[in-house]
């Protein structure tokens, strides 16, 4: 990976407590969260959290060891119902919605801990996260009609171009689970980007990889970011793949944000640095 610094992205406000990059203003943000909540028992999990995200940015969620930071990804893509608030995916209120739902509105997910099938192939796997654009019925698939075989081609095409942003092109018959642990990461990215978001959430995506499969790792965000002009929200405690990739970043602690801005700004804001940066361990 190359070491020359990446340009910093401007962020500029938005009709609301937010900041999206400069380049990105024209058009709305792909989120919207405001004010949302939730509570569990007589336990604030989330409180007050107001987010927005450009159609191209690259934004990280960070914080200490219980801050709520996988519970935020949970609102987003409906595994928990917010108590409070609202989010807005494209400009739709996602109130009410389940996990399916929003997922086929352009919302998909990578999680801390890999949910892989590992008896199935790896190709398979990306199959899997294609099933929003299949076009075959029941009576296709069951009887192997033209039409099936002709859905079948197409993912086959889909699968293998969406592996070969990570190489993995020539592991398209291997078992998941046999996989390494780096791989079958990079292979949960690659089988998220099947449903074709507009959103990809990523649940610290380098945990467990060495120097190497990182610094690889933050390449392909970008050439994922640059290749399908997507917006991407990474949940990371590698603090040099969030500083040398993400654009904007918002610090959470206690459930809420306290501070959103760029890396510079962030690395420098005194708030930040005594909740987390100044402090050693993280979630």
């Amino acid at each position: 990976m190359s070491k020359e610094k990446r340009p910093e992205t401007k962020l500029v406000q938005v009709p609301s407590p937010n900041k999206i990059p400069e380049r990105d203003i024209d058009k709305s943000p792909i989120l919207e969260a405001q004010h949302l909540g939730i509570d569990f028992g007589g336990l604030t999990a989330v409180n007050e959290f107001n987010m927005a995200i450009g159609r191209t940015e690259i934004t990280g969620l960070i914080g200490p060891n219980g801050a709520g930071k996988t519970t935020v990804f949970n609102l987003l893509t409906k595994v928990y119902q917010p108590t409070r608030g609202t989010i807005l995916l494209d400009g739709k209120d996602t109130h009410g919605l389940n996990t399916v739902q929003v997922n086929k509105m352009g919302i998909a997910r990578t999680f801390q801990n890999i949910r892989l099938f590992d008896q199935l192939s790896v190709e398979d796997n990306v199959k899997l996260g294609l099933h929003n654009h299949i076009r075959y019925g029941m009576w296709q698939g069951i009887f192997r009609l033209p039409g099936y075989w002709k859905e079948e081609r197409v993912a086959h095409d889909r699968a293998m171009e969406l592996l070969s942003i990570f190489d993995m092109e020539g592991l398209a018959n291997a078992k998941a689970g046999s996989l390494p642990y780096g791989a079958q990461r990079r292979l949960e990215i690659v089988r998220a980007l099947a449903t074709n978001p507009a959103l990809l959430l990523l649940d610290e995506p380098a945990a467990g990889m060495n120097p190497s499969e990182t610094a690889e790792l933050m390449e392909n965000i970008v050439k994922i970011r640059d290749t399908f002009q997507i917006a991407i929200l990474l949940i990371e405690h590698d603090m040099s793949l969030v500083m040398g990739i993400c654009e904007g970043i918002a610090v959470l602690n206690f459930g809420q944000i306290i501070a959103k801005g760029t890396p510079n700004e962030i690395m420098n804001n005194p708030e930040v640095i005594k909740a987390y940066l100044g402090t050693r361990g993280g979630e």
